[in-house]
């Protein structure tokens, strides 16, 4: 195609701008050039540089402006003409589509001031400020929130299952579409579990496998809580929780915790004179104090559930790592009367990225859930949700936990141990009977923040303690993961810790 190029007395005419700067193109990429140089063209309209009807530069002398050869340029305008962003006029050239509507020229950045500056679109901006989680992948030493270590973990095993899973001919069919539920297979295997270890018979239906416990509360919060709703948590509490509350418009009634969990007896004095749609727990190792909630609260809870009509979400995600005696069972494992809704994790005793969660309760109430976790995210992976109940099934699952738990207990033990030597003056905790980490009080005086800087300037991670504040709970105080690390890391992290401590 020959196009002739006949400046027309405009604003700018094609000649005047400086297209050798304004189209740059690469010839190593992948992208062909043509369509390098069309996309270009398609920046320069959307941006206003080119207005409708403006004409193009000629293609013998764009051509010669950006040293490609003369046909590539009509490629360029050929694609530019069928993606209508252009039009050719005989006997004039190649124009810039005269239907296409004015666009105004952004300004520089630095010229537009802050009264300038406007959203493009009115939105929830609730959660704008909100800080994004740790990422410890790239940490290679980290005193972290209480996570278990990746390395014991039988990683091997599981991508062993998986792939093998995946080259069978009926493997196949878990890459399609399948039970919003979960795998009926890690139901079944998840189900046994909770009956021999936790002695909660949960129907494998009334089973919903989730992308860990954190997704759990989401979908409870969403079925239980309208806007203005009360739903009662500890004064010191997991914080994600209490955003997903909030963010669902509810207020929080804080309830003091103790050494045995939340207090029952405050919750019913409150009760008398506030409604509560529901109540959330952790009732072994309270996030973030470790605190194990006491049978005999346990009991009142449920009482005063059935009394006074409100769900309690139990978040019971560490159960598996208890040290000192037998967990005890968990309130869904005594619930007669279904107010629970239970929320465990097997990732978070395993690998954290690997997202395998599950929710339990009510029938109605779990197809309910089902039907809103379709709508956010279908189903899970279910290839890894398989291989996960081979595991189960195999045994494996159960000797990693044997073994981790003697593992952890030893870590815990040798964690304690330096810190009690270390930082005697510093540093106020209890060994916690279970979990993956020490909840632990720092001298008032101690700036966490400040420590926390100068601790990642030597190499070593650890929380400044703000994500554990709240509105009535100021203690200056961090959890220090003590499972991720083996004896000589925790040497040298606390060594770390010695050097720079004030």
């Amino acid at each position: 195609m020959g196009y002739i190029y006949i400046p027309i007395n405009i604003k700018h005419t094609a000649q005047m701008l400086p297209y050798k700067t304004l189209i740059q193109v690469d010839r190593n990429a992948a992208i062909p050039l043509y369509i390098q140089i069309c996309n270009a063209f398609i920046s320069l309209i959307t941006n206003a540089t080119l207005q409708p009807a403006e004409p193009l530069p000629s293609t013998r002398h764009l051509a010669e402006l950006i040293g490609v050869n003369r046909n590539t340029i009509k490629l360029a305008y050929e694609e530019l003409i069928s993606q209508g962003w252009t039009e050719s006029i005989e006997r004039k050239g190649v124009y810039v589509l005269s239907s296409l509507p004015i666009l105004k020229q952004e300004k520089e950045e630095n010229e537009i001031s802050k009264t300038d500056k406007e959203e493009p679109f009115y939105w929830n901006k609730s959660l704008s400020q909100r800080a994004l989680s740790k990422n410890f992948q790239k940490a290679s030493l980290a005193l972290d929130d209480g996570f278990p270590d990746v390395r014991l973990a039988p990683i091997d095993e599981l991508m062993r299952e998986y792939r093998s899973i995946s080259r069978k001919f009926y493997g196949r069919s878990f890459l399609k579409y399948g039970d919003a539920k979960g795998s009926i297979n890690l139901r079944q295997a998840i189900a046994h579990s909770l009956s021999t270890t936790r002695g909660l018979n949960a129907p494998v239906d009334d089973l919903l496998i989730t992308k860990g416990s954190q997704m759990g509360i989401y979908l409870a919060a969403q079925l239980l809580l309208e806007p203005g709703d009360m739903i009662a948590v500890g004064v010191s509490n997991y914080t994600t929780a209490d955003e997903i509350f909030r963010q669902r418009g509810a207020k929080l009634l804080r309830i003091p915790v103790d050494q045995y969990g939340m207090d029952a007896d405050i919750l019913e004095q409150q009760l008398k004179k506030t409604k509560i749609k529901a109540l959330y727990i952790i009732p072994h190792h309270h996030s973030p104090t470790t605190v194990t909630l006491s049978m005999e609260r346990r009991l009142k809870f449920l009482k005063l559930a059935k009394t006074y009509r409100f769900a309690i979400i139990e978040d019971d995600y560490d159960f598996d790592f208890h040290y000192t005696n037998k967990p005890f069972l968990p309130l869904a494992s005594i619930d007669h009367n279904q107010n629970v809704i239970y929320l465990g994790s097997v990732t978070k005793t395993f690998a954290p990225a690997l997202r395998i969660g599950f929710m339990t309760g009510p029938s109605n109430f779990i197809h309910a859930a089902t039907a809103l976790r379709e709508l956010i995210d279908r189903q899970g992976d279910t290839a890894l949700e398989e291989a996960f109940a081979l595991l189960f099934e195999q045994g494996e699952m159960n000797r990693y936990y044997r073994k981790a738990l003697k593992i952890y207990k030893q870590r815990r033990d040798t964690f304690c141990e330096l810190l009690a030597q270390n930082f005697s003056n510093e540093i106020t905790f209890k060994i916690p009977e279970g979990g993956l980490a020490v909840w632990a009080i720092f001298n008032p005086a101690i700036d966490l923040v400040q420590l926390s800087e100068q601790a990642l300037q030597h190499g070593l991670y650890m929380d400044n303690g703000l994500f554990y504040k709240n509105e009535h709970f100021t203690t200056n105080g961090i959890r220090m993961g003590f499972a991720s690390l083996d004896e000589k890391e925790m040497i040298t992290a606390i060594a770390i810790l010695k050097k720079i401590m004030p």
